[in-house]
C-alpha cells in the first residue's frame, strides 16, 4: 500500500523540524519552547493514530511505502514502509514523545529549549528506525538517535553523567560497527540496500553465521542482553527522568526490532543453528538479572535491572520458535512466542516508562533515589501510591495488566519447545514479584520513615495526567490485547514462513 501523502516522512521529519524550531526559540523563552514542543509532539502522536487506524491488518505487505532516490551512485534510496511490527512501535514512540514533554514541563528549568528539542529530534529519528526499508537509511537513523540521548544524559544527568554517557556511547557504537560491516557485505552480494530484497538472498551457513554474529553485536547491546548489559544501569541512574523513560520505553525495543527485521529473516539457518545460544542468554537474563535486581538499594537501578530481566522474554520468544518447529508440526507455538515477544516489548515500554516516571516524581520532591530514604509514602501521597502499586503489580506480571499477557504467551510457547525453558522463564513470576513487592513494601507502605517523607505533597494534575494515561494503556492491553495481536498477526505469519525456509544456496532457498 502506497499512501497518497507521505505520512511516514511527516512522522519522521515533523518532530525533527519542531526540534529545530524549539532551539530557535532560545533559552530566554522557555514557556514558548515548552508550548512548541507540546504542539509538535502532539501533532506527531495524532498522525501516528491515523497511521494505526488506516493500517490494513489483513496483509503482511509493507504499507504507506515511500521510495525516492537518495545517493544513486551507490543505489541508496530513501525507502520507507511499515508492517505489523513497525506500527505498534511507532505508536509507542509518539505516545511517549508527548508524555516526556509534559513530564518535564516544570521539572526542567535550565536550557529548556535544548532539552525539549533533543527529545523531539530523538523521536523523529526513532520513528525513522522503525520505518526505514533501506539498510543504510536504517543505519543512519540507528546511529543518529544516539546523539540526542548522549546530550540529554550528559547535560541534564547526575554527578557521574560523563562516565555514563561515554560508556553508553562506546557500547552502542562499537556494537553497531560490526552490523555496518554485515550491511556492506550484503550490499556487495546483492547490489542493493533493500532490506526486503535481502530477505530473499541465498547465503551459505558460514556467511549467515558471521552476519548473525555481526547483527547480534549491535542488537544485543541495544536490548541489552547479558553480558553486554552493564551500560544500562549506569545510563539510567545518571539520566534525567525523561531520558530514562525514552531509554527504557523505546530505545531498548530497537534491539528486538532489529532481530525481527534483520537476523531472523536474513540469516534463518544461522539463527536456527545458534538458537541454543540465544535461548541460554535470554534465560540467564530472566533468572540471574532478576536476582541482581533483588539486592539493589537504588530504585532506578532496581528498575533498570528489572528491564534487562523482562527484555529477556523478548529474545526468548523470538528464538524459541526454532525449537518449537523442531519439536512440533504445528507452528502455532512459534507464532505465540513471536507475538508474545512483541506484546512484551509494548507492555515493557508502558510499565518501565511509568516506573521511571514514578521514581522521578519522588526524586523531584526528596532528591533521593535510595530505597532506605523512603517509607510510608502512601500515608502522604495516596494517589501516587495507587499508580505506583499498579505499575509495580504490572511489572510482577499480575493478570489483568499488560505485564502478564506477553510473558504468559512466551511461557506457553516455551512449553511446546522444552519444559525446562518454560520452567526457568516462569521463575520471573516469582522473582519479579519479589523485587517489585519488596520495593513497594519498603517505599510505599509501613511507617513514615522521616520528617521529609511526612511533608511530601501528592501528585499534581500534570503528574496525574501522565501517570493516569499510562495506567489506562497498561490496563487496556492487559484486559483487551486482541487489537494489538491482530495488528501484527499477518506479519508474524510471514516472518515464520521466512525462518522455516532455508536460505542456503544448495537448499533451493
Amino acid at each position: 500500500m502506497t499512501s497518497n501523502w507521505p505520512i511516514l516522512s511527516l512522522l519522521i521529519w515533523l518532530p525533527i523540524a519542531g526540534g529545530l524550531i524549539v532551539i530557535a526559540a532560545g533559552d530566554q523563552r522557555a514557556a514558548l519552547a515548552r508550548l512548541l514542543a507540546l504542539v509538535f509532539s502532539g501533532l506527531t502522536f495524532i498522525l501516528s493514530i491515523f497511521l494505526f487506524a488506516a493500517f490494513d491488518t489483513s496483509t503482511a505487505a509493507m504499507q504507506f511505502t515511500e521510495l525516492k532516490p537518495w545517493i544513486e551512485t551507490f543505489d541508496i534510496f530513501y525507502s520507507l514502509g511499515v508492517d505489523g511490527f513497525s506500527v505498534p512501535l511507532i505508536l509507542l514512540t509518539t505516545f511517549f514523545g508527548v508524555l516526556v514533554v509534559i513530564a518535564g514541563w516544570e521539572v526542567i528549568q535550565e536550557r529548556v529549549h535544548q532539552y525539549m528539542a533533543a527529545f523531539l529530534i530523538m523521536e523523529g529519528l526513532m520513528v525513522g528506525v522503525f520505518a526505514a526499508l533501506d539498510a543504510l537509511l536504517f543505519y543512519v537513523f540507528f546511529e543518529a538517535m544516539l546523539i540526542p540521548m548522549f546530550l540529554v544524559i550528559g547535560m541534564w544527568g547526575g554527578p557521574r553523567r560523563v562516565y555514563a554517557t561515554i560508556k553508553f556511547f562506546l557500547y552502542t557504537f562499537l556494537g553497531s560497527v560490526f552490523m555496518l560491516i554485515g550491511l556492506i557485505y550484503l550490499y556487495i552480494e546483492s547490489g542493493s540496500w533493500s532490506i526486503l530484497e535481502w530477505h530473499q538472498l541465498p547465503l551459505t551457513l558460514a556467511v549467515q553465521t558471521w552476519l548473525f554474529l555481526g547483527f547480534l553485536a549491535a542488537f544485543s547491546v541495544k536490548i541489552p542482553m547479558w553480558p553486554v548489559h552493564t551500560w544500562l544501569p549506569d545510563a539510567h541512574v545518571e539520566a534525567p527522568t525523561g531520558g530514562s523513560v525514552i531509554l527504557a520505553a523505546i530505545m531498548l525495543k530497537i534491539g528486538g526490532y532489529g532481530f525481527i527485521r534483520f537476523s531472523l529473516p536474513i540469516t534463518p539457518d544461522a539463527a536456527s543453528a545458534l538458537d541454543w545460544l540465544m535461548i541460554t542468554l535470554s534465560l540467564i537474563a530472566v533468572v540471574y538479572i532478576g536476582f541482581v535486581a533483588l539486592v539493589q538499594k537504588d530504585m532506578k537501578k532496581l528498575i533498570a535491572y528489572s528491564s534487562i530481566s523482562h527484555m529477556g522474554f523478548v529474545t526468548l520468544g523470538m528464538f524459541i520458535a526454532f525449537a518449537v518447529f523442531r519439536n512440533s508440526e504445528s507452528g502455532r507455538g512459534a507464532a505465540l512466542g513471536v507475538e508474545g515477544a512483541m506484546v512484551q516489548m509494548i507492555s515493557h515500554g508502558f510499565v518501565s516508562g511509568a516506573l521511571f516516571l514514578c521514581v522521578g516524581v519522588l526524586y523531584d520532591r526528596l532528591h533521593s533515589r535510595m530505597i532506605a530514604d523512603y517509607g510510608g509514602v502512601a500515608n502522604t501521597m495516596p494517589w501516587f501510591a495507587t499508580f505506583a502499586v499498579l505499575f509495580f503489580m504490572a511489572n510482577s506480571g499480575l493478570p489483568g495488566t499488560s505485564g502478564f499477557v506477553g510473558e504468559f504467551m512466551v511461557i506457553l510457547a516455551a512449553f511446546q519447545a522444552n519444559f525446562w525453558f518454560a520452567f526457568l522463564a516462569a521463575t520471573t513470576l516469582i522473582l519479579g514479584a519479589a523485587y517489585s513487592l519488596w520495593l513497594v513494601k519498603r517505599v510505599i507502605f509501613g511507617e513514615v520513615a522521616s520528617q521529609d517523607v511526612a511533608v511530601l505533597e501528592d501528585i499534581n494534575a500534570r503528574e496525574a495526567l501522565v501517570l493516569g494515561t499510562i495506567a489506562v494503556a497498561v490496563l487496556l492491553v492487559g484486559l483487551w490485547p486482541e487489537p494489538l495481536v491482530n495488528l501484527m498477526h499477518a506479519s508474524v505469519d510471514q516472518l515464520l514462513q521466512h525462518i522455516q525456509q532455508s536460505k542456503l544456496p544448495l537448499a533451493g532457498g
